[in-house]
């Protein structure tokens, strides 16, 4: 009997994604299944860089420092609408752990392995150049920094729902809100999946000759009672991040340092019109969709901040919301949270269970390649003859047509505001356009529902007609990013209801459940 699919990806991250994509393109019958939304997990609790982990060289991880740097060049072509280039700074002090030589050292090996990139080469500055680029930087002991480029996606979100739309124009069945209950198994060969949809608690199987497991933290979940006797193939550590206001005067460069208790880098970033710092790096076993920030995770991350921005001032009430997630890495007892690669490892299962694999551990900047390698292994397990990967090269739905062009059609709608339109380009891209569209023939559309992103009425029933949202907090927080909004979209709130409803088609008793789900949903990033 003919199996349902060739593939089956379990999870819906930007690995999922990525794979998903790739897999269609290459002419796989694919089919994905995630317990929750797009993007509902890791990935958008990043720190939102596509980057070369320069922290990687410090454990002379050359090789996953060289492939993050030539991905990074491969999403700002593909995907130069959600994936731009961000300057950093690392300020230097007298006393740090870091000195002026090894971050001089680091810095040319750096330039070194990303040969040939678009992105201009680091610069060692003087105090008087790292203050004119970062003055409100603590000048006490501030020896010079060092500049360099990165990349920043504003949005992960939109990567994955990007990837995601890519997979299904190629033919992938995209199931959301499907939770895989067992990977089914028979004479040492995996057969398929039982998943549950989670809107009507339905149970059914589906049958393939390849398995992916890419549930990120997961994965262990996922592979249930497969493994015997059972065995840990994660062991996460959770990241918090918190989002407070901009700074006064705050620069459009980001800011790399070294914390002073514990020699930990981390991140202060202006992120959608505010300042998103992070992250920690601690050991996490619970479950990864209950993980959240500890009191000494927060004043970790303002006291860094402080002491470095002197003039900032954040106390805990300057914090607009925080999120945290749990890292899919490998499980290393003995190792300390840093020093465990982020490197990824596909495991195939072969001794219990031939064709399902499992993606361990794995970076965002890093998910194309990755997908790349998961699927070159599917096809020859399935020994399917079909085109070679093209992912690296083919733009992703919202870069079809380049940034130029659509900032032209953008601006000929005089019925959107020059705010609204960069948001929706910031967004959507070049598929602005179809949103444009919708304004021309309806100019009430164009009218803003949100202050403080700019989002505007058409998107809500563009997103629920294109982008597979199910509850209104898909849409507020996974597609229009109105949830990411320094109110997390509260404002808003009551006009996307009421578009929602009209255009799905709820009852006043859903409308009502929709309302309370979103605000339970913020309710736990306010803390």
């Amino acid at each position: 009997m003919t199996p349902d699919f060739d593939l089956i990806v379990v999870g819906a991250g930007i690995n999922g994604a990525g794979i998903a994509r790739d897999a269609a393109c290459r002419g796989l019958r694919v089919c994905v299944l995630e317990q929750g939304d797009l993007c509902n997990g890791t990935t958008r609790w990043s720190s939102r860089l596509i980057h070369g982990g320069l922290r990687y060289l410090e454990h002379a991880e050359l090789g996953l420092v060289y492939e993050s740097l030539r991905e990074r060049e491969a999403l700002l072509r593909i995907a130069p609408h959600l994936v731009q280039p961000l300057r950093l700074l690392i300020p230097i002090y007298r006393g740090g752990r870091r000195g002026r030589w090894l971050i001089a050292a680091g810095m040319r090996l750096y330039d070194w392995l990303s040969w040939g990139k678009s992105v201009p080469k680091h610069e060692m500055l003087d105090v008087a150049e790292a203050l004119k680029e970062l003055p409100a930087l603590r000048r006490d002991g501030l020896i010079g920094a060092a500049a360099y480029y990165d990349g920043q996606v504003t949005f992960a979100e939109r990567l994955v729902v990007e990837n995601t739309l890519a997979a299904r124009a190629a033919g992938a069945d995209v199931r959301t809100y499907s939770r895989v209950d067992r990977v089914l198994t028979a004479d040492r060969s995996v057969r398929g999946v039982r998943y549950t949809d989670l809107r009507t608690d339905r149970q059914s199987d589906l049958t393939a000759g390849v398995v992916v497991n890419a549930a990120g933290p997961w994965v262990d979940r996922v592979l249930g009672d497969v493994i015997r006797p059972p065995h840990r193939f994660m062991g996460g550590t959770k990241g918090t991040h918190i989002v407070v206001p901009a700074i006064p005067g705050q620069p459009k460069v980001a800011c790399y340092i070294e914390a002073e208790s514990d020699g930990r880098p981390f991140f202060v970033i202006p992120w959608n019109g505010m300042l998103l710092i992070g992250t920690t790096d601690i050991r996490f076993d619970g479950n990864p969709g209950e993980a959240g920030a500890d009191a000494d995770e927060i004043d970790y991350l303002l006291t860094e901040t402080n002491r470095v921005f002197p003039d900032a001032g954040l106390d805990g009430n300057s914090i607009l919301y925080r999120y945290t997630g749990v890292r899919p890495l490998p499980r290393k007892e003995k190792k300390d949270e840093g020093d465990i690669t982020r490197r990824h490892i596909i495991k195939h299962h072969r001794r219990v269970a031939k064709g399902l694999y499992s993606v361990i551990g794995g970076k965002l900047t890093t998910y194309r390649s990755l997908a790349e390698e998961v699927t070159n292994r599917v096809v020859r397990r399935l020994r399917h003859a079909g085109p070679k990967c093209r992912t690296a090269q083919l733009p992703l739905p919202g870069a079809s047509v380049d940034l130029p062009t659509v900032v032209d059609g953008l601006d000929a709608c005089e019925f959107i505001s020059p705010e609204s339109r960069q948001h929706l380009l910031t967004v959507y891209g070049s598929r602005a356009l179809e949103i444009r569209d919708l304004v021309v023939a309806n100019p009430r559309l164009g009218d803003e529902i949100c202050p403080h992103s700019h989002a505007i009425a058409a998107e809500i029933g563009f997103v629920y007609d294109h982008e597979m949202p199910t509850t209104l907090a898909d849409v507020l927080l996974r597609r229009t990013m109105i949830g990411l909004s320094a109110d997390q979209g509260r404002a808003a709130l009551p006009k996307a209801l009421q578009i929602a409803r009209r255009h799905v088609g709820w009852s006043a008793a859903r409308s009502d459940e929709e309302e309370r789900r979103y605000l339970r949903e913020i309710a736990r990033l306010s803390g």
